[in-house]
């Protein structure tokens, strides 16, 4: 049995996603999202931190999975991304977890199995993998999908097959599929 956390980070919304391996089965432990309120960067982040570290004490992850920063087309926002995924690193390291990083065409090939996917195919594809009866918020479900991008990929190395899933298409160690 393994808890993964996962982590989509962003300045004013911080989408999380706690998933629990149990003999080869996913299961779905919580999602939300973390809001950042008031026009201080540094007030946001404190937010940030505290919110992660919250759920870290209440689910006991033993793995953490976050979303690698994308270059955005404002460079403030990719600033304020790496900021996000950055406090919420430490909270993680503060917490004594490890982190593990994920592009989103890793977490996309992994979850839809094709890494070009959109968002909407990803909510599905979350939805269909964890039988939830609705969708979570965008920011949750890319979360979620994060931390089952993180669940193939351990599975896979310990030999451990989630959901029926071929040898040949569960995730390396890098998160990639074959």
């Amino acid at each position: 049995m393994a808890v993964v956390l996962g982590i989509d980070p962003g300045s004013r919304i911080t989408g999380y996603g706690i998933v629990k391996i149990v003999g080869g089965k996913l299961e779905y432990l919580g999602s939300g999202c973390i809001r950042t309120h008031g026009d201080v960067q540094a007030v946001k982040l404190g937010q940030i931190y505290d919110g992660v570290t919250e759920i870290i004490r209440e689910f006991s992850p033993d793995y953490f999975a976050i979303e690698e920063v994308f270059l955005a087309k404002n460079p403030m926002s990719t600033i304020k991304l790496g900021q996000a995924r950055g406090v919420a690193q430490v909270a993680a390291v503060k917490q004594g977890i490890e982190v593990f990083e994920y592009s989103a065409r890793q977490i996309k090939q992994a979850v839809v199995g094709y890494g070009n996917a959109q968002k909407f195919q990803v909510q599905a594809m979350v939805m269909h993998l964890l039988s939830l009866a609705k969708s979570p918020q965008a920011d949750a479900a890319d979360a979620l999908a994060c931390a089952i991008c993180h669940a193939y990929t351990i599975s896979s190395l310990i030999g451990l097959s989630i959901g029926g899933l071929s040898q040949k298409t569960k995730g390396t160690a890098r998160g990639r599929l074959y």
